[in-house]
């Protein structure tokens, strides 16, 4: 694959890179914006299927014996758009066959599941369809890098993918090379799965809530904050869902909320107690979860004090450690 993907370098460096493809700065902002050599990529990934195609057999299949990619990374369809294919389809037909490998439970979509989803809405019975021999690798990078370039795929689709398609490459450097990311990119994608349970939940039924940068930016954040850090945001999630916190700012307010309540608890659990000689503070004492501290001002006690002060100390304590 990465083959194919450095012969088509030179013909897609005027290719528009996902950024210039994404419809709106809004969008933009929710989730992060694959490597301009995804262009390349899918490119390679187009050619490839041709190829594929070039050398397979076109026939009628049945839908009912077909079933989807299992590297598939949509999890939502949209069905307005889907309503408008299956519209189309009806008034001028099948385009465009899909393309299915042969497998022992019937035929796995390589390419147009979208186009065999139409069909069954139309309830027809049959799909033009081109049989081909492909790889488990192949069926991976296609359909991984068919989808990615696609403006409605989210970010932890994408990353529920790459974690399907990552066993089929020896390393992630291969894998990178291959989606046209660099290696930090695909990084991103991958910190989904450090991401506490209720999360990834509610990201199962709304994928489209978290981007991949906002998912690292937590992720970090917890590290550093720790159980607190986990209270906060399992806290502030709620907030999240309704809409009344952008996923920009949840890592910051995991941070800020996780340090208050932390440092209240701290404050709590701290007492200081002042004592006097005549008017003048001598010192204090002070207790908190870690210490219990006596401070006296130097000169303020005579040297039988001191004495009987280091005696006290002598009978709770031994001055020299045990051997």
């Amino acid at each position: 694959m990465s083959n194919i993907r450095d012969q088509m370098l030179a013909k897609t460096a005027g290719l528009r890179s996902t950024e210039e493809r994404t419809p709106s700065a809004s969008r933009r902002a929710n989730r992060t914006e694959t490597a301009p050599g995804m262009a390349g990529a899918l490119a390679a990934a187009q050619l490839r299927v041709q190829e594929l195609e070039s050398t397979g057999t076109t026939s009628q299949l049945l839908v009912t014996e077909l079933v989807p990619n299992p590297w598939q990374p949509r999890r939502v369809f949209n069905e307005a758009k889907l309503a408008e294919l299956a519209e189309s389809i009806r008034e001028v037909g099948l385009m465009q066959p899909v393309v299915v490998r042969r497998v022992e439970s019937g035929y796995q979509i390589v390419a147009g599941e979208r186009r065999w989803r139409a069909h069954k809405l139309l309830g027809q019975e049959s799909v033009k369809a081109v049989v081909i021999d492909c790889t488990d690798q192949d069926m991976a990078v296609l359909a991984l890098v068919e989808n990615i370039s696609r403006d409605d795929l989210v970010d932890y689709e994408v990353s529920m993918s790459i974690r399907r398609t990552e066993k089929e490459f020896p390393s992630r450097k291969r894998m990178a090379e291959a989606l046209g990311m660099s290696r930090s990119g695909l990084y991103r994608y991958f910190s989904f799965d450090n991401l506490p349970d209720f999360i990834k939940k509610d990201l199962d039924l709304q994928p489209a809530m978290l981007g991949a940068t906002a998912a690292d930016e937590i992720v970090t954040t917890l590290k550093k904050h720790g159980d607190a850090g986990l209270r906060a945001a399992e806290e502030l999630w709620p907030q999240i869902l309704k809409g009344d916190l952008h996923q920009s700012k949840y890592a910051a307010a995991i941070s800020s909320h996780a340090t208050k309540s932390r440092n209240g608890t701290e404050a709590a659990s701290r007492s200081i107690d002042k004592f006097f000689s005549g008017k003048a503070q001598a010192g204090n004492i002070t207790k908190d979860e870690s210490n219990f501290t006596v401070r006296i001002k130097t000169g303020m006690l005579s040297e039988e004090q001191e004495r009987d002060i280091r005696e006290v100390i002598g009978r709770l304590f031994s001055t020299q450690p045990r051997t």
